[in-house]
């Protein structure tokens, strides 16, 4: 996902729209108590700490969206580490404005520099070994494209943005299949082909048994579910890089490198975006 396509993105405008109009309400009563109309002021995002920078473009637009006439300058890219003391995004303009969005701007660039900043910790871990680091669905419900979109500036790479653009028939699918359909996992991969040609087909599996069984219809990836490193190494044996492999659930740093080195293509990471640390970013102004 390019920067630019990003941005344009209409999602991402109404998120910030929602975001402002949860905030502010009716108004900003402080500052229209404070602070005169016609009052200006210069401010900057400026960081706390050593991070890997996410959402300084869209901490820009929450300024631009609330006041149009604001004047900004990005000076640290997305993607890019930042250290304590680092300026990130400086904005001019009238200081009502400024303090309508100084929240909502840091609640978005905080939290997507910390979604970031860990994938990365992770992304160093598995770099020895050429595995890839995925994130998931375990997305706060409507922020999913921000959510992945810093990932993607932490080196990590999006899985599918939701079920509509990956086939990935999970443990309840096959529960069901178990009840409703031949019982064998293999012929689940080779209908949901079928009926969707040309989508990648995923599947989960928990045991080795399950493996040998899926391996048979070739699905593109298949999922090994919770299973310790010696149970994903002996599943990467019997695979033989017949299908690309997935290694997934909870995943942690301490965990990671075990598993990358086992020799599956990629690891899926469910805390990149549910549990990550939000950044300590804060809005300084200079009067």
């Amino acid at each position: 996902m390019s920067l630019p396509e990003f941005l344009e993105h209409r999602e991402v405008r109404e998120l910030i729209s929602r975001a402002l109009i949860e905030d502010v309400g009716a108004g900003d009563i402080t500052s229209e108590a404070l602070v005169g109309a016609g009052d200006r002021a210069k401010a900057s995002i400026v960081s706390r700490g050593h991070y890997l920078l996410a959402g300084g473009p869209v901490a820009e637009l929450v300024f631009k969206t609330v006041d149009t006439q604001v004047k900004s300058k990005l000076l640290i890219a997305d993607g890019s580490p930042v250290r304590p003391g680092d300026t990130i995004l400086q904005v001019e303009g009238r200081a009502r404005g400024l303090l309508v969005a100084e929240r909502t701007a840091l609640n978005f660039i905080q939290q997507m520099t910390g979604i970031a900043t860990l994938t990365h910790q992770f992304v160093e871990r598995v770099a020895p070994y050429g595995v890839h680091i995925l994130d998931t669905r375990k997305t706060s419900p409507s922020l999913r494209i921000l959510q992945k979109y810093a990932v993607h500036c932490g080196g990590g790479v999006n899985h599918r943005m939701g079920l509509y653009d990956r086939i990935l028939i999970k443990d309840n699918h096959l529960a069901f299949w178990g009840r409703h359909g031949t019982g064998n996992p293999a012929d689940a991969v080779r209908l949901a082909r079928k009926k969707f040609p040309g989508v990648e087909v995923e599947i989960e599996v928990e045991s080795e048994a399950d493996l040998r069984k899926v391996i048979e219809a070739a699905p593109d990836w298949i999922l090994l579910d919770n299973m310790p490193p010696a149970k994903i190494r002996r599943c990467v044996e019997i695979n033989a890089n017949r299908c690309k492999l997935e290694a997934s659930g909870g995943v942690t740093l301490a965990t990671v490198a075990a598993i990358a080195v086992t020799g599956v293509h990629a690891i899926s990471v469910g805390c990149l975006t549910h549990s990550p640390a939000a950044a300590d970013l804060s809005l300084e102004f200079v009067y």
